[in-house]
C-alpha cells in the first residue's frame, strides 16, 4: 500500500491525463460518483445531506456527489463556500450541472450568512466536506474555519472528500481548524497525511476510490513508502523448514542489563526468543549474572568484567567479539548503564559488531554523544530504534520538537547514519535512506516500560533468521502492535504487560499468517472493505 504526497497525486493526475487521454472530468466525475455510492450504502433515499463546496476540484467533485445523490432521491443541499466566477474549468462544468440537475445551491459569502449555514448542517443527516481536498498549505481562517468547527458540532454523519480539509497532505498537521470526519473517501491513493497524527484522528474510516487511474501507473509512479499490511509483510515472514534446528534460526546475543535494570535485558531476550531466535544469550556483568540466570529459564548468558557501578566494562570487550563467532545479530542498550566504562565499550560494539545489530535505549546515548555519522563506518546493518526523547537527544532537540516533524527527523537521521530508523510512537516510522514505512497497528496499552526492550528483540530475531534490516524492524513493528492489539482485546485498554506482551507474539504470527483480506486499522475505522457500523459518540 503505497503512500503519497499532495505533488506526488497531482503528478499521477496530469499523467492520467495527458499521457493516458482520461479527461480530468471524467475522473472528477468518477470521483463524485463513487462517494455517492459510500453515502447511498449506508443511508436511505431522502436524507438531508449538505455538502460544502469549495471552488477547486475538491468542490467539483462536491457538486458530482451533489448532482448524483439528488437523482438518487436525497435531499441536498450545496454551499458554496466561493463566488461563483472562482469556479473554472471542470469545477465550473459541474456547477453548471448540477443546477441544471435541480441542486440547491446556497452561497454563503459573508458572515452575516452563517447562522443560515449553521441551521443547514444542524438538520443534516449527511455532511460532505469538499472545500480543500489535498492541496491546502495554510491555515484556514475566518468564515471557512467558522464553517467547518460548525460542522464538527453538528450530530451529522461527516464525509471528507480526498482529505479532511484543514489536514495537510504531506505531514498530518492541523492547519488552523479541521474536519472531524467519520469516514474518508479518498481518491485512487492513499495520502501521507491520512495515516499520520494528528491527521489520522481526523480521517476516521478510510475508503479508497477507484477512479480509473491505472494501477500500474500508481505502482510505476509510487516512491517506496508504504503503509504497513498483512499483504506486503506476509512474504517476509521466516519460512521454518521441517528440518531446521536451533542453529538454522539464528543466535542472538543481548548486551544489556546493570544493577536495577535487569528487567531491561530479560525482556529482549524474551522477544527474541519469542519471535523465533534459535538461541538467545545474555551478555551483562558478573554481579547480575545470578539475578538473569533466575529471571530467563530458556536463554543463555555470559558473564563479564562489570564497572564499580556493576555494568559492563571495557575489558567485556574482548570475551564479546571472540563470542560473536557464533552468533548472527545482536542488541545492545537495553538497561546497559551509561558509566563512562560502559559507554566506551558500546561505541566499540556499536562500530565494529561484526553482524546485524539492534541500537536502543543507553546505547542510543552513545550514538547521540559520538555523533551518528560515525555508524557509516559499521561493517554490518546498524537498526536504531528511538523514542522522541531519544531522538531529540540525537538532534539536540525537544521531544517535543521531534513530535512535530517525526517524518524529517526519521529521514534524516536514516540518511546520516545509513542505519534502519525506528522511531517509536503512535504510528511507528521505520526509515532508511530509500525507503520510508508507517506502521498502523499497537495502542496506546503499549505505553509502558520495557514494550519497546521486547520489540528490540523481535527485530533482532528476525535479522537473525536473515531478513534484510529494513524488512526485519517493519514486520517486527507491525506483529509488536499486533499482539498489543490483542492484549487490548483481550485483557482490557491498559495495564498488561511487556512480558505479556512477549508471550502473546506466537499466537499473534499464527494470526497474522492465517490473514486472508487486508485489515487496516487506521483512526477509529479500517481501510478495506465497507464497514457499516455507527461512528463512535
Amino acid at each position: 500500500m503505497y503512500l503519497f504526497t499532495a505533488q506526488e497525486m497531482q503528478s499521477l493526475d496530469r499523467a492520467t491525463i495527458e499521457d493516458l487521454g482520461i479527461p480530468g472530468l471524467i475522473l472528477m466525475e468518477n470521483a463524485g460518483r463513487g462517494v455517492a455510492e459510500l453515502v447511498c450504502r449506508r443511508f436511505s433515499s431522502g436524507a438531508r445531506v449538505a455538502i460544502l463546496v469549495g471552488p477547486g476540484n475538491n468542490g467539483g467533485d462536491g457538486l458530482v456527489i451533489a448532482r448524483h445523490l439528488k437523482a438518487r432521491g436525497f435531499e441536498v443541499t450545496a454551499y458554496l463556500l466561493a463566488p461563483e466566477e472562482k469556479f473554472r474549468g471542470d469545477a465550473a462544468v459541474n456547477l453548471r450541472a448540477a443546477r441544471a440537475h435541480g441542486v440547491a445551491l446556497v452561497a454563503i459569502l459573508k458572515d452575516s450568512l452563517l447562522p443560515l449555514l449553521e441551521a443547514g448542517l444542524g438538520q443534516a443527516e449527511v455532511i460532505v466536506d469538499a472545500l480543500f481536498g489535498t492541496g491546502l498549505r495554510r491555515p484556514i481562517q475566518g468564515r471557512l474555519a467558522q464553517a467547518l468547527e460548525m460542522a464538527n458540532r453538528s450530530p451529522a454523519y461527516r464525509i471528507a472528500v480526498d482529505m479532511p480539509s484543514g489536514i495537510c497532505a504531506d505531514t498530518g498537521k492541523v492547519l488552523g481548524v479541521a474536519f472531524r470526519a467519520h469516514l474518508t473517501a479518498t481518491m485512487a491513493a492513499p495520502k501521507l497525511g491520512q495515516v499520520l497524527f494528528p491527521g489520522a484522528e481526523y480521517v476516521g474510516q478510510l475508503k479508497i476510490i477507484d477512479i480509473s487511474m491505472p494501477q500500474d501507473l500508481i505502482s510505476r509512479q509510487a516512491k517506496p513508502r508504504y503503509l504497513l499490511d498483512p499483504d506486503l509483510l506476509r512474504p517476509w515472514l521466516p519460512r521454518r523448514p521441517p528440518e531446521g534446528h536451533k542453529g538454522t534460526f539464528g543466535h542472538v546475543l543481548v548486551v544489556a542489563g546493570s544493577p536495577g535494570k535487569t528487567g531491561a535485558a530479560a525482556l529482549a531476550a524474551m522477544g527474541a526468543l519469542r519471535a523465533g531466535a534459535g538461541l538467545v544469550t545474555v551478555a551483562a556483568g558478573k554481579g547480575v549474572n545470578s539475578i538473569l540466570e533466575t529471571k530467563l529459564t530458556e536463554a543463555m548468558t555470559l558473564p563479564l568484567p562489570e564497572t564499580s557501578e556493576g555494568s559492563l566494562a571495557p575489558e567485556a570487550i574482548e570475551p564479546i567479539f571472540s563470542f560473536s563467532k557464533r552468533l548472527r545479530a545482536g542488541v545492545i542498550g537495553p538497561g546497559m548503564g551509561l558509566h563512562p566504562g560502559t559507554k566506551d565499550l558500546a561505541r566499540k560494539i556499536i562500530l565494529e559488531f561484526p553482524h546485524p545489530l539492534v541500537v536502543d535505549a543507553d546505547a542510543l546515548t552513545v550514538v547521540a554523544e559520538m555523533g551518528p555519522q560515525m555508524l557509516g563506518q559499521s561493517p554490518a546493518p546498524r537498526v536504531l530504534t528511538p523514542h522522541p526523547g531519544e531522538m531529540g537527544r540525537i538532534f539536540g532537540l525537544s521531544a517535543r520538537e521531534i513530535q512535530a516533524g517525526r517524518l524529517k527527523y526519521a529521514q534524516s537521521l536514516a540518511q546520516v547514519t545509513g542505519a534502519v530508523v525506528v522511531l517509536k510512537g503512535a504510528r511507528t516510522l521505520i526509515a532508511e535512506a530509500e525507503a520510508l514505512a508507517i506502521n498502523p497497528t499497537g495502542g496506546p496499552g503499549m505505553a509502558t516500560g520495557g514494550s519497546g526492550d521486547v520489540l528490540s528483540g523481535i527485530i533482532a530475531a528476525l535479522l537473525a533468521q536473515g531478513l534484510p534490516a529494513f524488512w526485519a524492524a517493519s514486520l517486527g513493528v507491525y506483529i509488536h502492535g499486533l499482539a498489543g492489539e490483542a492484549l487490548a482485546e483481550e485483557r482490557g485498554p491498559f495495564g498488561f504487560l511487556p512480558t505479556e506482551l512477549a508471550d502473546r507474539l506466537p499466537k499473534t504470527i499464527r494470526e497474522f499468517i492465517s490473514l486472508q483480506e487486508l485489515s487496516l486499522k487506521l483512526g477509529d475505522g479500517l481501510l478495506g472493505e465497507d464497514n457499516c457500523r455507527q461512528p463512535k459518540p
